[in-house]
């Protein structure tokens, strides 16, 4: 399984994951890009597993987001009912990702970021907004910035629709989109086209 995989992890990172992955056999799938998600683990039917993740993602973020789900595939072997991202799935990945948070796998700029998101980690990376912006740094240039960079009456694209930044909120930014005059309120690291 290693094999299929290595090319998008940090080299650092190769021989840790293949111990976690001979320690627990889930069927892992790299996918194209999906824009609602990272990854997902999937129990079928048949009592078989799967992971999928997307291609799209930096090795850190692909490093990232492997343990993210194999957490849920932990979590779920040791007891079937619980909250998907309750206290037993933070425990295990918490404990997953220790031996990945050291700088011969993550750059320095991600360390801290990386070590405070992980102290209480949310259901998505991306409800962390500067560990969102510190892996960012190693995409592929995409010409797209992330929505809390630009300034308030800034205009941008986003899915075909334009859009005027208002208001951030406590979590969220309202929006005017242009073209209805309705109030839309987007992720603070959305990523939009100016």
């Amino acid at each position: 399984m290693i094999e299929k995989i290595s090319k998008y992890l940090p080299e650092n990172s190769i021989y840790l994951v293949q111990e976690i992955l001979e320690e627990h056999h889930i069927l892992i799938k790299v996918v194209n890009k999906r824009t609602s998600k990272h990854g997902d683990f999937k129990r079928f039917p048949n009592g078989s597993f799967q992971i999928t993740i997307n291609n799209s993602l930096n090795q850190y973020q692909f490093l990232l987001t492997l343990i993210h789900e194999i957490a849920h595939f932990v979590t779920y072997k040791q007891s079937k009912r619980v909250k998907p991202h309750g206290i037993e799935w933070k425990r295990n990945f918490q404990h997953l990702m220790l031996p990945f948070v050291q700088p011969t796998i993550y750059p320095a700029s991600v360390l801290p970021f990386l070590a405070n998101y992980l102290k209480n980690p949310k259901a998505s990376t991306g409800s962390d907004v500067k560990l969102t912006f510190a892996l960012k740094q190693f995409d592929e240039i995409s010409g797209k910035n992330f929505i809390f960079e630009l300034n308030e009456g800034s205009v941008f694209h986003f899915n075909g629709k334009t859009y005027k930044k208002g208001i951030t909120r406590r979590t969220r930014i309202e929006c005017l989109e242009t073209s209805s005059n309705r109030i839309y309120l987007f992720n603070q690291n959305a990523e939009v086209e100016i």
